[in-house]
């Protein structure tokens, strides 16, 4: 194992946690908080299913190495819509009230670079498909 492939490893199953973890918490924390929420800032509310149940089903998707491009992807465009939409305002560090966009800055970067890199050779979608890229 190389260490690139050892590190790409390890953004992975992090980024993939992490956005476990938030979809999971948007869902029992009700969510129908986190529609009100989208709604407040001028959002569909519906898309709030649509984020939480990307988050959810990717994070996992993301750890066991399936589909990792694609969901990575979208966990890009979930980070871009969020800096725009609620963190922008706030700044990088936030303005007291909230914080600011580095986490999110963070999780894109971690995203994009998921999403440009050879996949893992320690991922379900190599060993399921036999793929030669991550080799």
């Amino acid at each position: 194992m190389k260490r690139n492939d050892a590190g790409a490893v390890v953004l992975r199953v992090i980024l993939g946690l992490t956005f476990f973890i938030h979809g999971l918490s948007k869902f029992q924390g009700g969510i129908g908080n986190t529609v009100v929420f989208f709604e407040s800032l001028g959002i569909l509310g519906f898309l709030a299913y649509i984020v939480a149940t990307i988050e959810l089903l990717g994070g996992i998707m993301l750890i066991l190495g399936l589909g990792t491009r694609i969901v990575s992807v979208l966990f890009s465009v979930i980070m871009l819509g969020a800096i725009f939409t609620v963190k922008l305002s706030a700044g990088f560090l936030g303005d007291g009230q909230m914080a600011g966009y580095e986490l999110e800055l963070a999780l894109l970067a971690m995203a994009i670079f998921l999403a440009i890199a050879n996949s893992s050779s320690f991922s379900l979608g190599n060993k399921i498909f036999r793929s030669e890229e991550g080799k």
